[in-house]
């Protein structure tokens, strides 16, 4: 195992002995599979799924895997705290492909002020009919960061089955950019920027290139209309005076129908006890401060109509926990989808950068 102390050189040699890929780590590429099953990378036990721990610091890991086998095979991978980092990978009989993504590695894994989690860097290996036969880490310490600043609808979810659409973006970015997922249960405008463990922490890792989507909303249900602009405010010129790039996100609707099926509601629209339209302050702020705008509560406004009463169940967590606030993995894995097709859209990453 490699120590977590390791730095410089000494991990650069250790890393590089993690099984080495026989082609070049180029993602997408593809080769012959052998004529035989291979045993597991070092690192890697289990079959269904795989499992793989390296004892690395904190930091940005590069990630090149070789996936497929004498048999069909359909393959996802998950890193650290329940984080998808590839989505389902299907590779026929005889055949391998090769995928790259990054992986970024920091204590607490999963949320800054919940649980430690395991130090080092976890994968798994999972999906229908999960096949490993190979797989390279690399630090990647100069790769740019999209930090993501939110409540518990976008942060790691320790538990099953509740999942943040942040947990699920990695999966829609190829290796070049890393998603560092700073959201946090149960955070308001005010309290990020007041946690030690949140804007304070966030601020100093910033550097020159990097995005910053910022979601805050959902606990900001007695915050004044002044107040909540003003952190805000706050947070973007702390982020460009880094070099960093804001980008103002409006929140994931409640799914909280009318009679006539539609979400045209202060409940499903995020308006605050005080009476303060949360989405439409965070509009008009994007505009006033020439802010990027991920117009997310109208994106799944229209997705959770179009779906319905019954059908948008399943995009929450309504039949499981009653909830419907918080995403079950399929509504945050097409959440996600729409922040990056925003992104895409928008020419707020580079194109080469998206699955």
């Amino acid at each position: 195992m490699l120590s977590a102390r390791r730095t410089g050189p000494a991990l650069l040699t250790a890393l590089a002995a993690v099984t080495a890929l026989a082609t070049p780590a180029v993602a997408d590429a593809v080769t012959p599979a052998p004529a035989s099953g291979a045993a597991a990378p070092a690192g890697c036990t289990g079959t269904a799924p795989v499992v793989c721990h390296f004892d690395v610091a904190p930091g940005t890991y590069r990630v090149t895997a070789r996936i497929g086998g004498a048999a069909a095979g359909r393959t996802t991978v998950t890193a650290e705290t329940r984080r998808t980092v590839l989505g389902e990978t299907p590779t026929a009989a005889g055949r391998q492909v090769v995928r790259t993504f990054t992986v970024n590695v920091r204590e607490p894994e999963g949320e800054p002020t919940g649980a430690s989690g395991s130090p080092g860097l976890d994968l798994v290996f999972g999906g229908p009919a999960p096949l490993l036969t190979g797989l390279h880490v690399t630090p990647a310490p100069h790769t740019p960061q999209l930090f993501l600043i939110g409540d518990s609808t976008v942060c790691d979810q320790l538990g099953e089955p509740y999942t943040g659409w942040g947990q699920e973006l990695p999966q829609y970015l190829r290796a070049g950019i890393s998603v560092a997922n700073y959201a946090d249960s149960g955070e308001s405008s005010q309290t990020y920027l007041d946690q030690p463990q949140l804007f304070p922490t966030v601020r100093p890792l910033i550097r020159r290139g990097d995005t910053v989507l910022i979601q805050l909303a959902h606990n900001d249900k007695q915050t004044t209309e002044a107040d909540y602009r003003a952190n805000l405010t706050t947070m973007i010129g702390a982020i460009r005076a880094a070099g960093g790039r804001p980008v103002l996100v409006t929140p994931i609707v409640r799914r909280w129908f009318n009679t006539d099926g539609t979400l045209d509601n202060g409940t499903a629209l995020l308006v605050n006890g005080l009476g303060v339209d949360l989405p439409a302050q965070i509009r008009l702020l994007a505009a006033k401060q020439d802010v990027p705008l991920v117009d997310l509560t109208a994106l799944t406004r229209q997705r959770v109509e179009e779906l319905g009463p019954d059908g948008s169940k399943a995009l929450y967590l309504t039949d499981e926990k009653r909830d419907n606030t918080h995403t079950s993995e399929r509504g945050a894995t097409e959440y996600a989808g729409l922040v990056r097709d925003a992104l895409r859209d928008q020419g707020l990453l580079p194109g080469r950068l998206f699955r």
